[in-house]
């Protein structure tokens, strides 16, 4: 399953993510990632 679409809520302290496929299809979504988790995160999602 390939990530292709990233989005970020961006807040102060905690950020939503949001990942979808090719075919737009959600394959990652984490509600509650804090600003030290972020990069992480993004680089290295679990699925």
């Amino acid at each position: 399953m390939n990530i292709v679409t990233v989005g970020i809520d961006l807040a102060k302290n905690v950020f939503a993510l949001h990942g979808v496929d090719q075919s737009g299809k959600a394959v990652f979504i984490k509600p509650k990632v804090v600003r030290g988790q972020l990069l992480e995160m993004v680089a290295h999602p679990v699925l």
